[in-house]
C-alpha cells in the first residue's frame, strides 16, 4: 500500500536536483544579466529560491525541476505564490537599502526540464 510518503534516499534525491536546478537557474540569470542577491531566502512564512536583480527590477524567482513543461507548469500552486509572496514582502522590509530606492518587484518562474532545457517566465504572477 503506497501512503506518498517519500523515503530519505528519495527526500535526498530530491533536493540534490532542487539544488543542481537552483545553480543553474543562478548560472543562467547571471549570463542574462542579473546580480544574484540571495538565495534559498527563508522564513516561516515561506521561502524565495533566488532573489536577483536586474537595473530597477527586483526578481523573486522559482525555480522547479521537472521531466515535461506541464509538468513543471503544474507544480506552481497558488499555495506555493502566496508563501512566495510572503516571503518576498518580508525580505524587502528587512532590507534597509530598499527603503529609499526605486525598484519593480517582479515575481518570475524558472523552469528545468530535464536535466538542462531552462524556460524564464517573467512576471509569471503579480503580487499583492
Amino acid at each position: 500500500m503506497k501512503t506518498g510518503l517519500k523515503t530519505k534516499t528519495q527526500k535526498q534525491a530530491y533536493e540534490k536536483a532542487g539544488r543542481r536546478a537552483e545553480n543553474l537557474a543562478c548560472f543562467y540569470l547571471r549570463l542574462k544579466g542579473y546580480r544574484i542577491l540571495e538565495r534559498r531566502f527563508k522564513v516561516r512564512q515561506g521561502e524565495v529560491d533566488i532573489i536577483a536583480r536586474k537595473g530597477k527590477v527586483i526578481a523573486m524567482v522559482e525555480v522547479k525541476q521537472r521531466a515535461t513543461a506541464l509538468a513543471a507548469e503544474n507544480s506552481v500552486t497558488f499555495e506555493n505564490q502566496s508563501r512566495l509572496m510572503d516571503a518576498a514582502e518580508i525580505y524587502i522590509n528587512r532590507q534597509r537599502d530598499f527603503q529609499h530606492v526605486d525598484f519593480d518587484l517582479r515575481f518570475d518562474f524558472l523552469y528545468v526540464i530535464g536535466r538542462w532545457k531552462i524556460t524564464h517566465i517573467t512576471g509569471a504572477f503579480q503580487g499583492y
